[in-house]
């Protein structure tokens, strides 16, 4: 038998009859409901007044959220108005790990999603079109691919102009390392140096090892767009020698590294959205901090729902150990002289017979002036050969700038120094050597 449900109609008739002086037992007789439903309603209106005789069936009239304690909306509250850029699984995730909230009932997702629209503090969101998906990664095991992107500069209060450049993993979905590098006044140029990402990944292999591949856009520090027939960079060749591959995308195609782009989003919402730091000292602990709350406590709906690091557990775990003061000895200039014995460049001569070739010069003399001049490398001489334009061999000359020591970079004058002294006030290159000789165990 369905069960009855009073009416309006009904609710009215019993405030009608009540307030006329009927009992609850006479109202319940005459209208041919139960005692206790009379009084329900009787009492109902007594405390709200014609309000109350609306019916409560479904979601509370109050709104979104109102069936959860206080401390719970006000906890929300509190995180959503200090962190703007945090959604609703964020703050799902927040509240969990909130200690005085342990043993209360907590909102769903989704409940959350509709306090935030009903409470007008939902993020502001632009019509988009989702990016072509990208090729399944051949990644089949951890830190096997990493990929590396600068984020862009912003200006963060307390700190300055910052650009975050951020490393992850292709397989595991771990995020390595958020690192701020600092864009000060005297800086030449917004973008990162050849110094700022050998920092990033020898902070990141320090503690994750190094992997076989790395993922990179068509920056001028990774790739050589100036030719059309470009020369390995420095951080290129370095990376050689250590054993990493560096795969470079092709132009204008963001999905090569889609992880890493989509990450740029999340650490601008997680970290730096709304807030401001007590220096850039402040804001990289907070980074480090965030990055473990990622991989370990925050859900990846590409994983399924669970963390990188509780999904992928064995990303602890190096695949190729590295120290900085171990990275003299874990070079090999042999991987160089291979890959370079592959290619081959063109240079036009200058008005003295110069060619430029991997930021290097190489005088051939007045009679090669404004030819173009072929280039190839042979490995078991370690000498370039200059070819005319008849195909002639004109010279031989030993390549420059490949040597353990130069492809280290600030790092390696510092590898056999047992402490170094640097003077105040410290510039930022200053202090990023700083940071560099804190990896090193034996060096203050």
């Amino acid at each position: 038998m369905a069960m009855r449900t009073t009416t309006l109609q009904d609710r009215q008739m019993i405030h009608i009859l009540a307030h006329m002086g009927h009992t609850d037992p006479d109202i319940a007789q005459r209208l041919g409901w139960k005692v206790p439903t009379v009084r329900k309603w009787r009492r109902r209106e007594q405390r709200e007044g014609q309000a109350g005789l609306v019916s409560k069936m479904g979601r509370p009239a109050t709104g979104a959220l109102s069936t959860f304690p206080p401390m719970v909306v006000e906890t929300l509250r509190t995180l959503r108005q200090a962190h703007p850029g945090w959604g609703p699984l964020t703050l799902r995730v927040e509240l969990a790990l909130d200690p005085p909230l342990a043993h209360l009932e907590l909102p769903h997702r989704s409940s959350i999603a509709r306090w935030l629209n009903q409470e007008e503090l939902t993020r502001p969101y632009e019509r988009h079109q989702e990016l072509p998906p990208p090729t399944p990664a051949s990644a089949q095991a951890p830190h096997e691919e990493w990929e590396l992107d600068a984020r862009g500069y912003e200006k963060v209060p307390g700190v300055g102009v910052v650009n975050l450049i951020n490393l992850n993993d292709r397989f595991s979905r771990v995020k390595l390392l958020s690192y701020p590098c600092w864009l000060g006044e005297r800086r030449a140029s917004r973008h990162p140096t050849t110094a700022d990402y050998q920092l990033v990944i020898r902070l990141a292999a320090s503690e994750w090892g190094l992997p076989d591949r790395l993922y990179v856009d068509r920056d001028s520090v990774f790739y050589d767009n100036s030719s059309k027939s470009p020369f390995p960079t420095q951080l290129h060749l370095w990376l050689l020698t250590l054993g990493v591959e560096l795969v470079v995308g092709p132009p204008n195609r963001p999905t090569e590294r889609s992880i890493t782009e989509r990450s740029h989003q999340t650490w601008e919402q997680q970290v730096l959205q709304g807030q401001g730091f007590a220096g850039w000292e402040a804001l990289y602990d907070t980074l480090r901090r965030r990055r473990d709350f990622l991989n370990e406590q925050f859900p990846c709906s590409t994983l399924g729902g669970v963390p990188p690091l509780v999904a992928h557990p064995e990303a602890r775990r190096p695949r190729h150990l590295y120290r900085p003061e171990w990275e003299a000895e874990l070079m090999d200039l042999a991987r160089v002289y291979t890959y370079l014995g592959q290619g081959q460049w063109f240079r036009q001569a200058s008005n003295v017979g110069a060619v430029s070739l991997g930021s290097q010069i190489y005088v051939l003399g007045r009679d090669w002036a404004k030819k173009e001049v072929q280039i190839t490398f042979d490995p078991a001489d370690r000498h370039l050969a200059f070819y005319a334009p008849d195909g002639k061999l004109g010279k031989q000359l030993l390549i420059k700038g490949i040597s353990a020591t130069e492809l280290m970079g600030e790092l390696g004058p510092l590898v056999h120094l047992p402490c170094f002294q640097l003077a105040l006030p410290f510039t930022w290159d200053e202090w990023r050597v700083i940071q560099l000789c804190e990896t090193l165990g034996d060096t203050t």
